[in-house]
């Protein structure tokens, strides 16, 4: 079985990073990491770039865990491929970064981890940054 983290290079993705690391080393599963782009294309400030990569990679080799960086490009949304990733590999948890957004905001945008919530098959843990 494995955890899936939804990652961006973010507060709240780093937040999730660390707690999906935390609960993998606890469970010892393996950890994928699921970071994808909002569209067909690699300008996106969420899609982590090969330097960013490169220094993720080394923290979880550091944190001596089994893990998988998953960067798709078919143009589908954060939330599906989040729940992609945990059904394809089995997971036992989803680990989710939340940050707050206006009613408004919801209602327009649509909620990530409101779709992650609701539709998972596992758990789901929803973390928040800390506050500074």
């Amino acid at each position: 079985m494995s955890i899936v983290v939804g990652y961006i290079p973010t507060a709240e993705g780093e937040a999730a990073l660390t707690r999906a690391i935390e609960e993998t080393l606890r469970h010892q599963d393996r950890l994928v990491v699921v970071n994808s782009s909002r569209g067909e294309a690699l300008v996106d400030n969420h899609f982590v770039q090969p330097e960013q990569a490169a220094t993720l990679e080394n923290r979880l080799q550091q944190a001596g865990i089994a893990y998988e960086l998953v960067q798709p490009l078919r143009g589908h949304d954060a939330a599906e491929e989040v729940l992609t990733a945990a059904e394809e590999h089995q997971a036992d948890l989803i680990v989710i970064g939340l940050r707050k957004r206006t009613p408004v905001g919801k209602m327009i945008m649509g909620s990530t981890a409101q779709r992650i919530l609701l539709q998972s098959t596992c758990s789901v843990l929803a973390v928040k940054a800390a506050q500074i």
